[in-house]
């Protein structure tokens, strides 16, 4: 049986990560750079890093192919650009970026660490208006929920 981390593991054979200060060089060098944020739709209007493109992991197959309801055409355009997946912490960006890669794209790499090591290096967010998002809120937004039911020892129990 395959775990979620096996599962991770697996896909980082095949995917490049970047660190967040590698993702800041990258957004200097190249203006064109998509930064695709494949959380859910409420973690991105609660913060994200200001110009990035949303779509949820869960329809990220059908948003990257032209002909579906979910298709969002700068991303099924952007077969040849250069992408950073983002997530949370880094981990549903490194399946997103192995599906990109196996769909045909060309220059598609992941976020390390997520956007909590973005935070932790303090780069800034905005929310879904395009306020951005205050260091003090951006840090308890990171802050670990797995509650005491949630872990492998409950599982045991």
């Amino acid at each position: 049986m395959l775990r979620y981390s096996d599962m991770v593991s697996n896909c980082l054979e095949r995917v490049r990560e970047i660190m967040p200060w590698d993702l800041v060089d990258r957004m200097k060098e190249n203006p064109s750079l998509m930064i695709l944020d494949v959380r859910e739709p409420g973690e991105f209007d609660a913060m994200h890093i200001p110009g990035s493109l949303n779509v949820a992991r869960g329809i990220l197959e059908s948003a990257c192919e032209w002909d579906f309801e979910e298709t969002v055409p700068d991303l099924a355009r952007a077969r040849e650009s250069e992408i950073v997946v983002v997530c949370r912490s880094g981990r549903r960006s490194v399946l997103a970026a192995d599906t990109m890669q196996q769909m045909g794209y060309a220059d598609v790499v992941s976020l390390k660490t997520g956007l909590r090591g973005w935070n932790d290096y303090d780069e800034p967010f905005e929310d879904g208006s395009g306020v951005a998002v205050s260091p003090s809120v951006a840090d308890s937004f990171f802050l670990s929920g797995v509650r005491p039911d949630q872990t492998s020892s409950h599982e045991r129990s």
